[in-house]
């Protein structure tokens, strides 16, 4: 996986800033994963937790789409997994090369989907009809990956001492 920093605009256009935050949450989801194999990328800070960093970003693909594809594109091609937990659960079979292709795909399809809107697109929630904007949907999107950075901080740790960026 590489390490793709890069600086994080301090004056520039709502879009740029809000692309730029969430970009640079999701590469530092790759960059908390570097360099473990698949033992260690699926393994649990504790053994009665179900946090694992291979759930962290099965979790995170699955929001991606959530967000991107049912609420704002109004195109939700169903979950990635067979309940509403298995994104954490059934971690046993995954593998680092092929969890982070799914979760770019998902990305890759979010990217386009933000591209071609304005953040006052409006979209809704399949279950409450609850409104949310594009522009909600970013900001909530780098507040997702931020609280769950946290938790990859901690499972790192965990396995080899690494933390932070």
């Amino acid at each position: 996986m590489i390490d793709e920093r890069f600086e994080l605009p301090t004056s520039a256009g709502e879009r740029q800033v809000l692309e730029t935050f969430l970009e640079f949450q999701r590469g530092a989801l790759v960059r908390k994963c570097a360099d473990l194999d698949d033992r260690q990328f699926r393994s649990r800070s504790v053994p009665t937790s179900r946090l694992s960093l291979a759930g962290l970003v099965r979790h995170l693909a699955g929001v991606e789409r959530w967000y991107f594809q049912a609420v704002i594109a109004d195109a939700f091609p169903g979950s990635l997994f067979t309940t509403f937990t298995a994104d954490f659960d059934d971690v046993e079979a995954a593998t680092c090369e092929a969890t982070f292709d799914m979760w770019q795909a998902e990305v890759e399809t979010s990217r386009r989907i933000a591209a071609e809107r304005s953040l006052n697109v409006v979209g809704r929630h399949p279950g409450t009809g609850e409104q949310h904007s594009l522009r909600w949907v970013l900001h909530h999107m780098i507040d997702e990956y931020a609280r769950h950075l946290g938790h990859a901080d901690m499972l790192r740790e965990a396995i080899d001492g690494r933390t932070g960026e």
